[in-house]
C-alpha cells in the first residue's frame, strides 16, 4: 500500500472521527435541559403529579349544579363577604354576597318563617338562567345575616339574583325570562311573593355593564422561548419552583399562589400538556412557556405586574430565554414600564366603579 493510500485513508478516519464527534455534540447541546441532580426540588415528572406539598391550585367556589359538559364553570356568588351590622329589610340596598351593583335581585317576602332545610329542598335543580349564575339567599332570623340557606336554621325573607353581565356577555331577555320562572318555582314552593324588577331596564343595565367590563379587561401574557437548547418538563418545574410556583391541577401548568387559600393564583404558568404527560417525560422539548396573569382577579395590593415582570426576567436568565409577545416580539423594559403605567390607569377606574381588582365583585363581573 502506498504512503498516499495510507495517508487517504488516516484522513478519511480524522474525517469520520469528527463527524461523529460533531453530531454527537450538537445532539447533546440540543437535548432538552435536565433539572439539576444536586437540587432538585421536584423530580422530573412533577408536571403530571399532585401539587408541591400538598398545595392545591387556587380556584374560585363553582357551581356544584353546573350543567355537565359546560365549557365553562362561573364562579357563585361569595358567601364570605362582611354582613350587614343591623337586622334589614330585604330591599335593594347592598347586602350579604349579591350586590345591586352586577346582580338583579328579586326580594320574596314571606308570611312566616321557613327552614333552611325546606328552602334547599325547593332550589332549582340549576342555579344558572344561561350563561349568567343564579343564587338564592335567606335572611338568618337568628343573626339578622344574609346567606345561601343552611340545615337547621329559620329564614324570615328570601332574595334571588342573577348576575348581570360576566365574560360571555350581558344578561338578555332570554336569561331574564329563565331567572323569573326559577324565582317563582322557588318563591312558590316556601309559600313566598317575589317581586321581580322591570326586565328592560335591567337588560339595558347588564348591557352598560357588559360595555364598561369588556373596555376594562385585561388579561396578560408574556412567552418565554428557548434561545438554544429545549427545556424538559423537569428542567421548568425546577427553575419555577425556587421562585414560589406549585403544581396546578392541569399537567403542564404551575401557579403563584397568595397567601390566602381559596383565592385566584397571582401568576400562572403553563406549557404543553402533551410534553408533561409524555411516558418519559425527560425526554420531552419544551421551547416555549407562558406566563399569565388575569388583571381583575387579582389584588392590587399583591402587585401581580411586577412580580410577573420580575418572574419572566428571572426564568429568561436562568434558563437561557427571551421574554416576547405573543406574536414573537421582544418585549423590552420601556415596553414593560408602559404596560405597568396602563395597568395603574386601570386599577384607578375599577376602584373608582367600586369594582377593585381581586374583589368578589370583579371576580365575579370578570368570570
Amino acid at each position: 500500500m502506498s504512503s498516499l493510500t495510507v495517508a487517504l485513508a488516516i484522513l478519511g478516519g480524522l474525517v469520520l472521527a469528527g463527524l461523529v464527534a460533531y453530531n454527537t455534540w450538537v445532539s447533546r447541546r440540543n437535548a432538552p435541559r435536565q433539572p439539576d441532580a444536586a437540587d432538585s426540588e421536584l423530580p422530573a415528572d412533577a408536571a403530571t403529579s399532585a401539587p408541591v406539598d400538598g398545595m392545591q391550585e387556587p380556584t374560585l367556589h363553582t357551581d356544584p349544579n353546573a350543567v355537565t359538559g359546560s365549557e365553562r364553570h362561573e364562579p357563585l356568588f361569595d358567601p364570605d363577604l362582611p354582613a350587614p351590622s343591623v337586622l334589614p329589610a330585604p330591599s335593594g340596598e347592598r347586602r350579604g354576597g349579591l350586590d345591586p351593583l352586577i346582580d338583579v335581585i328579586a326580594p320574596v317576602s314571606l308570611d312566616g318563617l321557613v327552614s333552611g332545610d325546606a328552602a334547599i329542598a325547593a332550589m332549582p335543580a340549576t342555579r344558572r338562567a344561561g350563561s349568567k349564575p343564579v343564587a338564592i339567599e335567606g335572611l338568618n332570623a337568628h343573626n339578622g345575616e344574609w346567606e345561601p340557606p343552611v340545615p337547621g336554621q329559620r329564614y324570615g325573607a328570601f332574595q334571588v339574583g342573577v348576575q348581570l353581565a360576566n365574560r360571555t356577555g350581558a344578561l338578555n331577555e332570554i336569561e331574564y325570562s329563565e331567572f323569573v320562572v326559577k324565582a317563582q318555582a322557588f318563591a312558590d314552593a316556601v309559600n313566598g311573593a317575589p317581586e321581580f324588577p322591570e326586565m328592560l331596564d335591567e337588560v339595558a343595565r347588564a348591557r352598560e355593564l357588559d360595555q364598561f367590563a369588556s373596555a376594562h379587561d385585561a388579561q396578560l401574557g408574556f412567552v418565554l422561548r428557548a434561545r438554544h437548547a429545549a427545556w424538559s418538563p423537569g428542567y421548568v418545574q425546577q427553575n419555577a419552583v425556587r421562585l414560589g410556583f406549585v403544581a396546578g391541577i392541569i399537567p403542564g401548568r404551575m401557579v403563584l399562589p397568595t397567601g390566602e387559600p381559596g383565592m385566584p393564583p397571582i401568576i400562572g404558568l403553563s406549557f404543553d400538556t402533551q410534553a408533561a404527560l409524555a411516558d418519559d417525560p425527560a425526554q420531552s422539548a419544551i421551547r416555549e412557556l407562558t406566563l399569565s396573569l388575569d388583571v381583575p382577579q387579582v389584588e392590587r395590593g399583591e402587585q401581580p405586574f411586577v412580580r410577573l415582570r420580575e418572574a419572566a426576567a428571572t426564568l429568561a436568565r436562568e434558563m437561557d430565554g427571551v421574554v416576547t409577545d405573543g406574536d414573537g416580539q421582544l418585549l423590552r423594559e420601556e415596553t414593560m414600564d408602559v404596560i405597568g403605567g396602563d395597568l395603574e390607569q386601570l386599577y384607578d377606574t375599577l376602584d373608582s366603579r367600586d369594582l377593585p381588582s381581586g374583589s368578589p365583585l370583579a371576580r365575579r363581573l370578570f368570570s
